[in-house]
């Protein structure tokens, strides 16, 4: 036997609840919000405006937590289990212990405590919440969480690259004698050099401080580094990220339409049943009412009727396919109509050049008959 877990009893307040945090309003009211926050986050990092305002940042910070907070119990109320499963949601938890850190360290420690200005500072974070707000966003992260296996493998192959350029850089340019101590004189200041000539940073000052210690091998040695790491891997690495970003704004599209054409089709079926209840009130009436006939009660029905009512058919005839051959028949008509047209001018113009000679051919007649008598 399948064992069933116990049932809330409080589904209308649940549903209620679920309903404000799904609704427009409450997503607006919740982007506002972290907008301000951000704002005010922003005149706070200049001194003179956060000593003269420093009671009304306190009050908002709190008013922040508030509504931070609300927003957190809220979503565990109406699913205290998925709720957990769910990235965002714990993104939004962590924020919020984000939120407390630096009230808990000025409470136990002190306001001279030496982290105090790292909890300070992390505040930043608490825009990340934009994120759960915002679709396209998410479709963004969604397209990097999908490239890190491949982006590991190319950043794995550059580190490859990198270790080998390294030992031989070292082995080559980071000789105790004439060598270049600063740049390559052990591997952890070799990798360091290479990640500047990877990114193209700085590399002519670079091969100038080798080119002034008359190494033979230095330009052939950068030419070669520069062109495997930063036109092969660091080129192979951007578009690894932009295949993936647009597989996920496709599918992204694909989502909206979906959802657009369910949007769609439940309003069809509101429209239906809303025509369908109006038939059978106007079928009721008919049988309590005078009228004589039901296409009588049709007719005052369609008399009600303006042009802007929705109306939807489930008729081949409202088909694309079936108004595309209709379209065509019609144009089959008015050619056949103006063929029609053009052979029934010329059939008049015959039968006028035939009038205009009629009075000609019996005067003639007539003089043949006179000749005939005399």
């Amino acid at each position: 036997m399948i064992s069933v877990g116990p049932r809330r009893k409080d589904t209308q307040c649940r549903a209620f609840v679920k309903k404000i945090i799904m609704g427009q309003p409450y997503k607006i009211l919740l982007i506002s919000t972290i907008s301000y926050n951000a704002f005010l986050m922003a005149l706070w990092t200049n001194h003179k405006i956060s000593s003269r305002l420093f009671r009304v940042f306190e009050l908002s910070e709190i008013t922040f937590i508030s509504i931070y907070s609300a927003e957190f119990y809220m979503k565990l109320y109406v699913d205290p289990i998925d709720y957990w499963k769910d990235g965002y949601n714990l993104l939004d938890v962590i924020i919020i212990i984000i939120l407390t850190i630096p009230y808990t360290i000025r409470k136990i420690e002190g306001p001279h405590h030496s982290y105090l200005h790292f909890a300070d500072g992390i505040q930043s974070l608490r825009i990340l919440k934009l994120i759960t707000y915002s679709r396209g966003i998410r479709t963004l992260i969604t397209a990097v969480g999908q490239t890190v296996y491949t982006v590991a493998s190319v950043l794995t192959l550059l580190f490859i690259l990198m270790y080998i350029f390294a030992v031989l850089g070292f082995c080559l340019f980071g000789v105790p004698d004439n060598g270049d101590q600063t740049n390559w004189g052990n591997l952890a200041v070799a990798f360091f050099t290479l990640f500047s000539l990877a990114t193209v940073d700085g590399w002519t000052d670079l091969q100038e401080q080798l080119d002034n210690r008359n190494f033979a091998m230095s330009r052939a040695f950068t030419i070669f580094f520069i062109l495997l790491a930063s036109f092969i891997f660091l080129s192979m690495f951007v578009g690894v990220m932009i295949i993936h970003t647009e597989d996920s704004i496709k599918k992204f599209e694909r989502e909206l339409m979906l959802e657009r054409h369910v949007t769609l089709m439940e309003e069809k079926q509101v429209i239906l049943k809303r025509q369908q209840e109006e038939v059978s009130r106007l079928m009721q009436t008919q049988k309590d009412s005078d009228h004589k006939s039901f296409s009588e009660l049709v007719e005052n029905f369609k008399s009600t009727l303006l042009h802007t009512d929705p109306m939807v058919l489930d008729d081949f005839g409202t088909s694309l396919p079936f108004i595309d051959v209709y379209f065509s028949t019609l144009d089959n008509q008015d050619a056949t109509i103006c063929k029609l047209q053009e052979l029934y001018y010329e059939i008049v113009h015959v039968l006028g050049l035939m009038l205009e000679d009629f009075p000609q051919k019996k005067q003639e007649e007539s003089l043949e008959e006179n000749d005939d008598e005399n």
